[in-house]
């Protein structure tokens, strides 16, 4: 009998560089600051929440749309924030992940052809997400080495198909943040037109130098035509539990929540009772910028005995190092060798376009334990 076939919808897509990544770490036995996750311990507190929530009888369904508590404390937090009036019945959805929710914001706007404006480089999940739901991506690079958005490019990038426009703040990899002058060009872009926004911030706490998030929520004309994405596990230190949410008007809402309900349903009820009563605690994720920048700042230090040279951060958990005038070699072959001869993991950035780069650059993770960083600084000296 013959083998059955696929035709893949997504002939193009293989290994993700971070599996790469983490598998040649293991087998080296490398020091990770590839992937965006921590390695020191989350809050106590909110494991024993959990674990409370467990032994009173919270281990089944939840509401589909996300536990009533929780969706209510985000509305008060969104309110305080950014001074946002949500309504929690029916704008804003728990999702398993903030990647779950980009997704889900995805499949409900897009139609075949439809075009997509993603900037460049750019997490790796949002490219076969708009391909899967036979959309097409329209990618505009980030002006290097700020990495900030030329503006005029996308004005000129919009046609009669644009139906959304993916933006990423704090940016992953790259550590960029969008500007009041970047809100301002954003608002006269899609003033009068059916253009749809799709706003990744889940790294919204993580804002360094006392720089302010601008959030779409702060902006009612964008809010009215936006999917705001969010992630408790960059929030929280618990990027395993797979936890986050989407904001949106009601009436967006409403045809998010018909494609959730046939991928999730609901989605972990133990962990939602644990957060929702942390997030009471305000200063648990109002003060977590000053304390991730404490890591950047010391990661800097450090780095200052290489000859990496740091590009510009503000936000997220990551810093950009060039080697330009250290190698000619590209990206790729950089990051090998760093793991195979070096045996300290990091991420290429060419690796986040889909597009040919090699501006020689490569991102770390900085948010590690002091002894991490310290350690894997003292073999990056070497390189």
């Amino acid at each position: 009998m013959a083998s059955l076939s696929i035709h893949s919808k997504l002939p193009n897509v293989g290994t993700t560089i971070f599996t790469v990544i983490n598998a040649l770490a293991t087998m080296h036995k490398a020091i990770n600051l590839g992937q965006g996750f921590p390695d020191f311990m989350m809050d106590p507190q909110l494991i024993a929440l959990v674990n409370e929530a467990m032994q009173k009888g919270n281990n089944q369904y939840t509401h589909m749309n996300g536990l009533p508590a929780l969706r209510e404390g985000l509305a008060e937090k969104m309110e305080s924030l950014y001074g946002a009036v949500v309504n929690a019945d029916t704008e804003i959805t728990i999702t398993p992940g903030g990647t779950y929710a980009i997704y889900t914001a995805l499949t409900t706007l897009l139609h075949p052809s439809d075009e997509v404006i993603v900037f460049e480089p750019a997490y790796d999940s949002y490219i076969p997400n708009i391909i899967i739901n036979g959309a097409v991506p329209i990618l505009i690079p980030l002006q290097f080495p700020s990495y900030t958005i030329d503006w005029d490019v996308v004005k000129a990038a919009i046609t009669p198909k644009t139906k959304i426009i993916v933006l990423n703040n704090p940016h992953n990899p790259t550590g960029s943040i969008l500007s009041a002058y970047d809100i301002e060009q954003l608002q006269s872009i899609v003033k009068n037109t059916s253009i749809f926004i799709l706003s990744d911030e889940v790294y919204e706490h993580l804002i360094f130098d006392d720089k302010k998030h601008e959030s779409i929520l702060r902006y009612p004309d964008l809010m009215e035509r936006s999917f705001v994405c969010f992630s408790f596990g960059k929030t929280y230190h618990c990027t395993g539990w797979k936890l986050g949410y989407c904001v949106a008007p009601a009436h967006l809402m409403k045809e998010f929540r018909k494609v959730h309900q046939f991928n999730c349903f609901s989605c972990n009820t133990p962990v939602q009772y644990a957060l929702a009563t942390f997030l009471q605690q305000k200063d648990k994720y109002l003060q977590l910028g000053k304390q991730i920048q404490k890591k950047r700042d010391h990661f800097q230090d450090l780095m200052q005995k290489t000859r990496f040279k740091a590009l510009p951060t503000y936000g997220s958990y990551f810093q950009l190092y060039s080697y330009e005038g250290i190698s000619e070699e590209n990206e790729h072959e950089v990051a090998i060798r760093l793991i195979k001869k070096y045996g300290v993991a990091a991420i290429p950035v060419a690796a986040f376009y889909n597009t040919q780069k090699n501006n020689k650059v490569m991102r770390f993770c900085f948010v590690k334990k002091e002894s991490t960083l310290e350690a894997a600084v003292d073999r990056l000296i070497k390189f």
